[in-house]
């Protein structure tokens, strides 16, 4: 077994064991780039030692959600568990883990921090260990209340995370202090896992750029400045080209006194072309619009052509609603704004998502969208003329980011303004 991992994955795997030149220490960060073999490193580590040095005790799992460290952790662990001869009882209903080892047995019970209100949920419990997987996605209350319930003695902590800014609070009071908090931090790059082929860490090396890369390529803590789309320039921009498009969707973010933002989207040849837009800002014109009228621009956006999703924002449930009323399949948007940035940032450096000329309103937000820190270390966009970058964002997670296509068989479209394929 030992063969199939990396020194640095071993020693996060036994810094535990009482011949180990690490044992000493109460806890383990590991951070650095993605697919560098940390979680499934330390996840093996944590169960070794938990199952080892303790019997009916209570242990816990962490994720920013429970389906993330379930697809995230526990069945990327399953089958080694297993073939270490553990047996593993999984009651979903209960989101908690039985697990026997020869006479040993413990439960691991898996929760969330997704919000604030996520303290809750593990408070009043008595713990051995938890394994905080992403932490630095976790509020601060969440993870500080699941350190204090290890109170069994020999208890230790255990934290996985990729790179944030460096002054996210994770950062500053645990990698930067682990001497004080005699914490062991390892740091990981791609070449520390030995499953990781050169041609696969080539193509995460082409996957990220700007921020993302020195995050997630180089393993390092730094700090997110200017343009979110720093590689965009004038070159990117195309006018639309000639002939029949394959598919046509429209993205929208939806507002009433803030500006609301649509993008026509045109496939060809695995491209997505956003070939034409309306955006709309009641401050500027002194008037709000209603869900009707908005639909009624929409409409118009179409230009009678065969439109398959409306991709929306999942808070405008009445402008959802109506659009429903009139004909139009509705897909809620995937609103996930740090993978969604990464998407959309990906998918305009490889050219498979193009603004064409006509977009002024969309190339207008993408000079002024920046990065700031929202004051707990994490760094997102600025919330100013960002609309168009949402509706984008939308389009790249929840259609873009897929095949590049839609499946026809179920894409039930609006027949009542049928008028031919007038594309432009």
């Amino acid at each position: 077994m030992t063969s199939s991992f990396s020194n640095k994955q071993l020693r996060a795997m036994t810094w535990w064991m009482p011949k180990s030149r690490d044992k000493g220490f109460d806890a383990l960060v590991c951070d650095g780039a993605v697919r560098s073999g940390k979680t499934l490193a330390m996840g093996l580590g944590f169960f070794l030692w938990a199952m080892s040095c303790f019997s009916g005790r209570r242990f816990a799992l962490c994720g920013k959600t429970r389906g993330g460290v379930r697809r995230n952790v526990v069945e990327e662990l399953l089958p080694w568990l297993r073939r270490l001869g553990m047996t593993v009882s999984d009651h979903r209903a209960a989101q908690v883990l039985t697990v026997r080892f020869g006479r040993q047995e413990n439960e691991f019970y898996l929760f969330g921090g997704k919000d604030e209100g996520s303290a809750a949920l593990i408070q009043g419990m008595t713990l051995a260990g938890v394994f905080l997987d992403e932490v630095v996605l976790m509020p601060r209350s969440f993870v500080e209340q699941a350190c204090a319930r290890c109170s069994v003695e020999g208890s230790r902590l255990w934290f996985s995370c990729n790179p944030e800014g460096p002054q996210h609070w994770f950062y500053k009071e645990w990698i930067l202090q682990a001497d004080k908090r005699n914490c062991l931090h390892l740091h990981f790059t791609m070449q520390d896992n030995p499953s990781l082929s050169q041609t696969v860490r080539r193509r995460y090396e082409r996957l990220y750029t700007g921020v993302f890369y020195r995050r997630f390529i180089l393993g390092q803590w730094c700090q997110a400045e200017g343009r979110v789309y720093d590689f965009f320039d004038t070159a990117s921009v195309r006018p639309a080209p000639g002939g029949v498009f394959e598919q046509w969707v429209i993205s929208c973010d939806y507002g009433t006194v803030n500006p609301t933002s649509m993008g026509l989207w045109a496939l060809k040849d695995g491209v997505w072309y956003r070939v034409d837009e309306y955006y709309y800002d009641s401050r500027t014109e002194g008037r709000q619009k209603t869900d009707e009228e908005y639909v009624d621009a929409l409409e118009e956006l179409t230009r009678g052509r065969r439109i398959e999703r409306v991709i929306v924002d999942p808070s405008a449930a009445s402008f959802i609603e109506t659009l429903r009323r009139r004909g139009f399949r509705v897909m809620r948007a995937n609103n996930a704004v740090a993978d969604g940035l990464r998407v959309t940032a990906d998918l305009l450096k490889k050219r498979r998502l193009v603004i064409c000329r006509s977009c002024k309103d969309c190339l207008r937000e993408m000079e002024s969208y920046e990065w700031v820190n929202d004051g707990s270390g994490h760094d997102v966009p600025r919330k100013e003329n960002d609309h168009a970058m949402d509706e984008m964002r939308y389009f790249a997670m929840s259609v873009a980011a897929g095949r590049g296509t839609m499946p026809t068989a179920c894409a039930v479209t609006r027949t009542t303004n049928w008028r031919g394929a007038a594309e432009r």
